[in-house]
């Protein structure tokens, strides 16, 4: 019963993705036409997508026992179904379907991100066993899909206010922003391609923080690695013999996860080398392909979302990301607070939404200014997604 739910639960996700990818394409066409039926389309198309991806979060949490945000998948399935909620949300009350153009392809984006972690179930680690898991995560991802809002109408009043040749700094930024995003494409793609179509994997034995035995298995070559790491392959039975395997020489200690650091500096290579190659191709800035898109919006609608949603995702981050998360620390290791890497970045990230609010509403930061700050709040939770939960090592590094 649990392996056919499970089943049921990833063919709904993986239906929605597709569908959800679908939608772009009537949803692109109805900023170029004035009719409703293409607009139509693509949110009747939106809104069957989220409610299968709602089927498969309930299916999950069912056939699991707990709420299915307890891994890199579950969490990341999870905070892109919350940024189609909250498209759904804001489409509701201010019709604008230009923000559907940015906010699903960042939702399938993550989805792509989160397919690159392992989907299997595992039983919880002790500190996991708690309903706090369902009431802090869930809430923190609500806020996360909320707040994504913010940084979506940004970047769309940015695009549109900014012209594509200007030589300033903020175009500079803009620009560096469309580089940013070739870089997770190229993550996403380099790791599934190596991983999976290529197979490449190259195993050292390790000693974690622990002073545990682990082994790394490394999917691109190693340009960073683990100290006194030794190259290793597995001949069966648990048991593993040296080996030659590439490795650049450079060892970090095990509080860095240099696995996946690997990937990350990889990724960042290839990015910038395929960026470059299609500055070359198209001669032109790639904010200049994207710009029309955002063309008809309406800066003061813009702003007022990108506001608004700070006002909404702001406090249910607070309350979930600190104040849940206090109490469950709590229970799980007897402190409210410990600094944990994971609670640090939360807490800038705290500090800087307070700071965003203080400068909207004391000193005036509205448009541009206002736009600059959603979109650098996003960084920050991608920022926390990618590199405190991957590369960092703390008690949270099983998330």
């Amino acid at each position: 019963m649990e392996s056919t739910l499970l089943s049921i639960s990833n063919w709904l996700i993986t239906s929605a993705f597709f569908i959800l990818l679908v939608a772009l394409v009537p949803l692109s066409m109805s900023i170029r036409n004035e009719k409703k039926k293409f607009e139509n389309t693509a949110i009747i198309m939106t809104v069957i997508a989220f409610v299968m991806q709602l089927g498969y979060f309930i299916l999950r949490w069912i056939a699991t026992g707990h709420a299915p945000v307890s891994n890199m998948y579950e969490f990341i399935a999870t905070f892109s179904i919350m940024i189609i909620l909250g498209y759904l949300i804001t489409y509701h009350y201010y019709k604008t379907k230009v923000l559907g153009l940015f906010a699903i392809p960042v939702s399938l984006l993550l989805i792509a991100y989160g397919s690159l972690f392992s989907t299997d179930v595992n039983p919880l680690i002790p500190s996991l066993q708690s309903n706090w898991l369902a009431i802090h995560v869930i809430t923190v991802s609500i806020s996360y899909g909320i707040l994504s809002m913010s940084a979506v109408a940004g970047l769309i009043y940015l695009l549109k206010a900014i012209p594509e040749n200007e030589k300033s700094w903020r175009a500079r930024l803009l620009e560096m922003i469309m580089a940013g995003l070739v870089i997770v494409l190229v993550y996403i793609g380099t790791t599934l391609v190596m991983k999976g179509a290529v197979g490449y994997s190259d195993e050292f034995m390790y000693t974690d923080q622990r002073g545990e035995t682990m082994v790394a298995d490394y999917h691109l070559p190693s340009l960073v690695n683990y100290n006194d790491a030794i190259p290793v392959e597995h001949v069966g039975d648990n048991q593993y013999e040296q080996v030659e395997h590439f490795h650049s020489g450079i060892n970090l200690p095990p509080v860095i996860n240099s696995q996946s650091l690997n990937t990350v500096l990889w990724s960042i290579i290839l990015g910038l080398i395929v960026y470059g190659i299609l500055r070359l191709i198209l001669r032109k800035r790639l904010t200049a392909l994207v710009k029309p898109l955002a063309n008809k919006a309406d800066l003061n609608l813009m702003d007022e979302i990108g506001y608004r949603s700070v006002i909404i995702g702001f406090p249910l981050f607070a309350l979930g990301g600190i104040f849940f998360a206090a109490i469950w620390a709590q229970i799980a290791w007897s402190r409210f607070w410990g600094w944990d890497p994971k609670e640090t970045w939360a807490f800038i990230t705290f500090m800087f939404y307070t700071i965003f609010l203080h400068l909207r509403l004391n000193r005036g930061y509205e448009g541009e200014k206002s736009a600059w700050l959603a979109v650098i709040g996003f960084i920050l939770i991608l920022f926390n997604l990618i590199a405190i939960n991957l590369i960092v090592a703390g008690l949270h590094s099983y998330a």
